[in-house]
């Protein structure tokens, strides 16, 4: 079968691109508002841009629901800040960063909505995740418009990392890490690794 996305529905579009592109790691961010109020959500479109220098990247889409056509606040946060804290969600986080990504209103602080401890960061304003076994404060590097979305470009500035999933050799330990990914409608977890 041969599909042109053209001729199809643009969310049979998204559809066939999330069943597709799986397992997707999950990037937690933390922002800040202009304001001071705490900002947290999850976003499945993430990944590494850049080792040299270390360098993130993230599409935030537009808002949905009853915020559909407005901008997400992390986007905002990012733009007005130029900070960001990408936190890594392990299966005993799942259900709480699940509930952040709820269509909640600027001046409501997701950290307290969803029962996680906002940590200080070293080098940005937003707190990080203290919960989350991993955690990366980014600065800003750009924000590229990508048609309906943004694709945010964000420099690592400093790298949290529990004790316990820190293996020697600057290693994660990943069946301690117990990361969940993103699929179409569902999530995985890793719980077997191969080699080939």
């Amino acid at each position: 079968m041969i599909i042109d996305p053209k001729t199809i529905d643009k969310k049979d579009v998204y559809k066939l691109l999330t069943g597709a592109i799986v397992p997707r790691p999950i990037a937690w961010v933390s922002t800040v508002s202009k304001e001071g109020v705490y900002n947290l959500a999850p976003f499945s479109f993430f990944t590494v841009a850049s080792r040299n220098p270390p360098t993130l990247c993230l599409s935030i889409g537009p808002g949905i629901g009853e915020r559909e056509g407005t901008m997400k606040d992390t986007l905002r946060n990012a733009m007005d800040t130029g900070e960001l804290v990408i936190n890594i969600v392990s299966q005993s986080l799942g259900q709480k960063m699940q509930m952040s990504s709820g269509n909640f209103q600027a001046e409501v602080d997701e950290f307290l909505q969803v029962g996680v401890t906002p940590s200080e960061s070293v080098g940005v304003r937003p707190p990080r995740v203290l919960e989350a076994p991993i955690s990366m404060e980014c600065k800003v590097n750009d924000i590229i418009s990508v048609g309906t979305d943004h694709l945010v470009l964000a420099r690592l500035v400093y790298y949290h990392i529990k004790d316990e999933i820190y293996m020697e050799g600057n290693k994660v330990d990943l069946l301690k890490l117990e990361p969940i990914g993103r699929l179409a409608g569902g999530y995985a977890k890793v719980n077997e690794i191969f080699e080939l």
